[in-house]
């Protein structure tokens, strides 16, 4: 999907597609499973650049699965985007812009291709809005309950 697809979303941007992955407790009570980036430690939800052949969906659903081993149901329908600065292996900065879908998590594999380089942890939506920083990403975690209703 090219940048400008996005409403509010400048054509410079690099476009990615991230997970917001989900349970409900047998209580009703919804947590959410963030995980750590690889270089700085800091809690975010999966997202990676788009896949060949697969729609914004599956290549949240994929980058789920790789970086955190979660396997569910997507959502089709994008809840919001959020923007961050990348940094790239060179040092450079990149801002992306991040297309997010919900994903109601089933399980999590006993291995996946990042385990050793991740790690992963269930939230409280309040505690999950609170260890992100980006503050779009904050504000889809808080209002998570009336986006799945």
């Amino acid at each position: 999907m090219p940048a400008s697809a996005l409403p509010g979303v400048a054509c410079a941007e690099s476009i990615q597609y991230a997970a917001l992955p989900y349970r409900r407790l047998a209580d009703g009570v919804i947590e959410v499973m963030l995980i750590t980036s690889r270089d700085t430690g800091r809690w975010l939800i999966p997202k990676g650049w788009p896949m060949p052949a697969m729609t914004p969906a599956q290549s949240a659903a994929h980058e789920a699965r790789e970086e955190g081993g979660l396997v569910g149901r997507m959502g089709d329908c994008s809840i919001g985007h959020y923007r961050y600065d990348k940094r790239m292996a060179d040092g450079s900065t990149v801002t992306c812009a991040v297309e997010v879908f919900v994903l109601e998590v089933e399980r999590q594999l006993e291995s996946w291709p990042e385990q050793g380089q991740r790690r992963t942890r269930w939230f409280l939506l309040q505690d999950a809005a609170d260890a992100v920083d980006e503050p779009d990403l904050r504000a889809m975690i808080r209002d998570l309950t009336g986006r799945i209703a």
